[in-house]
């Protein structure tokens, strides 16, 4: 009888191959047929070790962070692992900009530059009313809630110098502009109330501005006011580090009326003491490098971004790339909104031209052609193709909002997924911040979509898909995805003051979900025509597309999406007469009160605020 031999057993062999000395770069999702040749292996060798550790992959898989990791330190190789694209981006970085940069930093081509100071403090401490006494224009009226909404950046001139000046929000939810502003700056103007002291809000900007290791100046706000203590607010100051110079200490500290525009002269001076003593010079001559502080989508313009200029000088014609986006600068706006031909270091300007929307954050750098920028910005909008892709899975079931209590009373854990839409990215990105932080233990937030612009068709279609909940802030759904999101159930939340939001949230989180009052869209009427009558000012000449039109409703004034005004009908005519209501299909005009910005094509929305229970 033949003797059978022993059957093998497929065990892993390591190669006798040297491992790659030093670290290996390899990119996040690499399948074995990527990985095996950068450690000297084959696929088969990675795909035979893997086996073996009971995942079953083939070639040309994507492998998990783990397995990766899993295989190099069997074999005793060093990974470092890296975005899709991380590598080419930097090496477009050493093509193009390396040997830029370290030619305009020579010292000896810098030249004095105008500081630019970031405000905080805490929210109502009258951050926005001093820099309006400083640039003397009134930018506080039209804002929601109280709170600035969007970065703005401003430059002011005081005995024939420049300062810039960033405004930034004060309420905790904007914690991700408020650090982003720090990054940019040269001095920080903490505002604090003298009737009011030290806040939380204080207290945060005060460890921005210390984490950005830049010297903070304290202006010690409202001193008219009769229970005004300023010793008390120095006083709360010194036990957070900053000692007033008056006390020994090297912290400047000012007492000012925003209101009155008591001390604000004094303020200045003492803010080009202290740029003077900082030595701010930069290279204003070569190509131009700064930073996207806020952007957005304008209806008529396009892409829009309010940049700070840090090096070099921006020109019109100048090829430009932030992010991903790029593009030739078609025209730039400085802070009055006048058209200039050049920005140089530490001018804020807006900046027109782009191809698509910068990220708030990112560095603008001009370059020397067009082929450049459109290199760097594909490759980069390429990297974030990938990423996404990578960074894509399954989307958990998620729960609607109303159902959250239900499931965290039976102990499970409720996956509440979200599509983000707000106006400006600066809002989307504090948005994102600031519901991160209400997860718990028992509740996880899944941000399916974000994005800038009004809500669409296309996110109702992607909620109902994934169970979501849209957020809408300062933007609004057009008609079509209104109609849409009736009909496929999904739940539309829209919001203009960001402490709605995370209110709104954490209730349903706690379980602990208030009435709430329930806005009811009563009327739409599309503007035709605009008619400019004497001693009245603009009337609107508009065709009720649903609904009815009631004279006295509040109303919504909406351009693409986009929310930009808010109030009441005065006036409702058909023909001659006056009338108390237009039904659908109906012409009429239309008179709102404080608004004249009217063009055809925009939407009167009309609506009405029911009290609905919430259980």
């Amino acid at each position: 009888m033949e003797e059978l031999e022993p059957t093998q057993l497929t065990v892993y062999t390591p190669s006798d191959a040297p491992v790659p000395e030093g670290e290996v770069i390899v990119e996040r999702g690499s399948t074995a047929q990527d990985l095996g040749p950068k450690l000297n292996r084959s696929a088969g060798d990675v795909v035979r070790f893997l086996l073996l550790q009971g995942e079953i992959v083939t070639a040309t898989q994507s492998l998990a962070d783990e397995m990766i990791e899993l295989f190099a330190a069997e074999i005793g190789a060093k990974v470092r692992l890296v975005d899709p694209g991380e590598e080419q981006e930097a090496a477009l970085q050493a093509k193009y900009f390396d040997a830029e940069d370290e030619a305009d930093d020579d010292p000896s081509l810098a030249e004095p530059r105008p500081p630019v100071v970031t405000v905080m403090g805490h929210v109502d401490h009258g951050k926005t009313l001093l820099l309006d006494r400083i640039r003397q224009s009134n930018v506080v009226a039209g804002e929601a809630g109280g709170i600035t909404q969007h970065i703005g950046a401003y430059q002011a001139s005081t005995e024939g110098q420049k300062i810039t000046f960033i405004d930034t929000p004060g309420h905790e939810a904007f914690t991700a502009m408020r650090a982003r502003g720090a990054e940019v700056t040269d001095i920080v103007v903490l505002v604090v109330a003298a009737d009011d002291g030290v806040m939380p809000q204080t207290v945060e900007a005060i460890d921005h501005a210390k984490a950005a290791g830049v010297p903070i100046v304290v202006a010690i706000n409202k001193i008219d006011r009769p229970d005004a203590d300023p010793s008390r607010v120095m006083q709360q100051l010194s036990d957070r580090g900053l000692v007033p110079e008056s006390w020994g200490g090297d912290t400047v500290m000012v007492e000012v009326s925003a209101l009155q525009g008591l001390g604000i002269d004094d303020l200045l001076e003492h803010l080009l003491v202290v740029a003077e003593i900082e030595e701010l010079a930069a290279n204003s001559k070569g190509r131009a490098m700064g930073v996207v502080l806020e952007a957005n989508l304008d209806t008529g313009r396009g892409p829009v971004a309010t940049v700070i200029v840090q090096r070099g000088t921006l020109q019109v014609g100048d090829w430009i790339v932030a992010g991903a986006a790029w593009g030739r600068v078609k025209a730039l706006l400085d802070d009055h909104g006048n058209a200039v031909k050049k920005a140089g270091p530490s001018t804020p300007v807006q900046v027109l031209g782009f191809s698509d929307v910068p990220s708030a954050g990112d560095e603008l750098r001009a370059t020397p052609d067009q082929a450049t920028a459109r290199t760097i910005g594909e490759a980069r909008e390429q990297r974030q193709r990938l990423a996404g892709h990578q960074a894509t899975v399954s989307v958990a079931p998620g729960a609607r909002l109303e159902d959250l209590i239900e499931q965290i009373r039976r102990g499970e854990t409720a996956t509440l997924n979200l599509i983000l839409k707000a106006d400006v990215h600066g809002s989307l990105e504090a948005l994102t911040e600031s519901l991160r932080k209400l997860e718990r233990e028992d509740v996880k937030l899944s941000f399916i979509h974000r994005g800038v612009g009004g809500i669409t068709e296309n996110d109702v279609q992607l909620a109902a898909a994934s169970t979501a909940t849209i957020i809408g802030f300062n933007v609004r759904p057009d008609r079509r995805a209104r109609e849409l999101a009736e009909s496929s159930d999904v739940e539309i939340r829209t919001y203009e003051i960001i402490y709605k939001v995370l209110e709104d949230m954490e209730a349903a989180m706690v379980g602990m979900l208030a009435p709430e009052y329930e806005e009811v869209v009563t009327g739409e009427a599309e503007v035709r025509e605009v008619f400019r009558v004497p001693r009245v000012g603009a009337v609107a000449g508009c065709y009720v597309r649903s609904g009815a039109i009631t004279r006295g409703s509040k109303v919504r004034f909406l351009r693409e999406g986009v929310v930009i005004w808010k109030g009441s009908i005065t006036s409702l005519r058909r023909f001659k007469d006056d009338v108390r209501e237009v039904a659908t299909d109906f012409e009429c005009g239309i008179g709102l009160s404080d608004f004249q910005d009217l063009h055809n094509g925009d939407i009167i929305e009309t609506f009405e605020e029911r009290e609905i229970p919430r259980t």
